[in-house]
């Protein structure tokens, strides 16, 4: 346990920071999951609907800076690509 004041207030601020984080994360990953479930059953309809919502949880952990533009660039385009390849 941290003695200084200022080293009491970051483990709050990092508590509440993690909890936030965690959240979006989760849904990112969740969303994520959803989408390829839907691709794997070969439901074009509702894929393309689980593909913008998880387009959405990409982003915004983007923006927050839970992953790099780089990467959330890269996984927006890898679930585009398996939506467009399905018959």
């Amino acid at each position: 346990m941290p003695n200084i004041k200022s080293a009491k207030k970051r483990v709050i601020t990092n508590k509440k920071k993690s909890v936030g984080n965690n959240t979006v994360e989760t849904s990112r990953k969740t969303a994520i999951k959803k989408f390829e479930k839907l691709v794997k059953a070969g439901d074009k309809e509702n894929a393309k609907v689980a593909l913008n919502v998880a387009i959405q949880r990409i982003d915004k952990s983007a923006k927050v800076g839970l992953i790099h533009a780089n990467k959330a660039a890269r996984l927006k385009s890898r679930l585009t690509k398996s939506l467009n390849t399905m018959e």
